[in-house]
């Protein structure tokens, strides 16, 4: 095959355009990957939140440039606490000093709450989920974890006929608790409020860790803790506090959910639990609507409960005495313990005062304890850590 000059030329030429081609091609995909590259080698800081201090203030930060507004709502303060914007578009704000306890915060981002998405500390609930924050204390605190023995919290499962749906319960047993032995325990029924879950007061309220520090100390009696689902009717739940503020649903849900507890998770904790299954080795007790339901459960089923508890209660009918129709002073002669308590900042601090003058009104000897904040967990985790010990006492 003969090939002129020229011809060899004009494909010198084109080879060297389509090498140029491909090299520029080649580059453009090289720059248009070293471009993402390079962006992911450079990402945003992490925001560090919540950030606790040495004097026990807590700095909240969330990464949020497109809000207009940003708000955090925590425990221990009053009112949610506006956060300011840098120019990184991180929000932040710092609290004055917390006493050593774990509080739960969320944010409010233009009117939407949110929990803290850089914190994986979660504090769970069935409206208002959120993130907890924890300044840390001293040993001797009680929900400070020990190097002490610790119990176990069980977790069980079961279809409620009375109530028509799958729930749950949790049993927290002691240190020491064999179920090989024939040594039996006392029991308290420990409720959760409104919009929370069952796990409520060991995934919050640290019910576990208190008695495990408390029995180490000798300061209580080694004793199971029953948390069950505290809803008689679950559609109180979705309907939020317009369902709380129906009557008629909180009686509902009231009675059922003792219909429940006696009938199902009482007979299920006797049948697989080495339990006294006597009055004066049984109490209940609650925060807020489980404040509520332990009175109304526990003062007219005295012949079942000789310690009741009740911690900030709200949800009990206006009519005091419709709530407890039998109550009189032979009744009061049977109680151990009659335990109501509230934070001095809690709105419902009144009810709780007129329920304590009632109930001394018939005779009850009440332990009645006025504590600092307002409706919130620092104050019912102080609660249970002074009410554990009295009970189950000898007189």
């Amino acid at each position: 095959m003969i090939v002129t000059r020229a011809a060899s030329q004009q494909r010198t030429a084109l080879g060297s355009r389509m090498l140029a081609v491909l090299l520029f091609g080649i580059a453009g995909i090289a720059l248009s990957i070293s471009i993402p590259l390079l962006a992911q080698q450079n990402p945003p800081a992490p925001v560090i939140s919540p950030e606790v201090s040495s004097d026990n203030h807590i700095t909240f930060r969330l990464r949020d440039p497109n809000a207009k507004e940003v708000l955090v709502r925590v425990e221990g303060t009053k009112g949610p606490l506006p956060m300011l914007k840098d120019d990184q578009g991180v929000w932040s704000v710092t609290t004055g000093a917390l006493d050593p306890n774990f509080y739960g915060y969320s944010f409010i981002a233009d009117g939407v709450d949110e929990a803290d998405p850089s914190n994986p500390l979660a504090k769970p609930n069935l409206m208002f989920p959120g993130s907890i924050a924890h300044v840390p204390g001293p040993a001797s605190l009680p929900w400070e974890i020990n190097d002490v023995p610790h119990g176990v919290v069980h977790h069980h499962f079961y279809r409620s006929h009375i109530i028509g749906d799958q729930r749950d319960f949790y049993v927290y047993t002691p240190p020491g608790y064999d179920p090989r032995e024939k040594k039996v325990y006392p029991v308290l029924y420990l409720l959760h409020g409104y919009s929370d879950s069952a796990d409520a007061w060991t995934a919050v309220g640290r019910a576990n860790i208190i008695l495990d520090n408390l029995i180490a100390q000798g300061k209580t009696k080694p004793m199971l803790i029953v948390m069950t689902l505290g809803y008689g009717a679950l559609e109180i739940v979705p309907r939020g506090y317009t369902g709380f503020r129906d009557p008629e649903l909180r009686l509902r849900n009231m009675t059922k959910f003792r219909d429940a507890l006696f009938a199902e998770v009482m007979p299920a904790v006797e049948l697989n639990y080495h339990v006294l299954q006597d009055r004066t080795a049984r109490a209940i007790a609650g925060l807020s609507m489980g404040g509520a339901e332990a009175s109304f459960v526990g003062l007219n089923a005295l012949d079942r409960f000789a310690w009741v508890g009740s911690f900030s209660e709200g949800g009990l009918d206006d009519d005091i005495q419709a709530n407890f129709p039998s109550l009189n002073r032979k009744a009061s002669a049977s109680l151990r313990l009659l335990w109501i308590s509230c934070g001095k900042d809690d709105g419902l601090f009144p009810k709780d005062q007129q329920l304590r003058d009632w109930l001394q009104s018939q005779g009850f000897s009440v332990h009645w304890i006025e504590m600092e904040g307002g409706h919130e967990w620092p104050v019912w985790r102080r609660n249970l850590a002074e009410f554990a010990p009295l009970l189950f006492q000898k007189r």
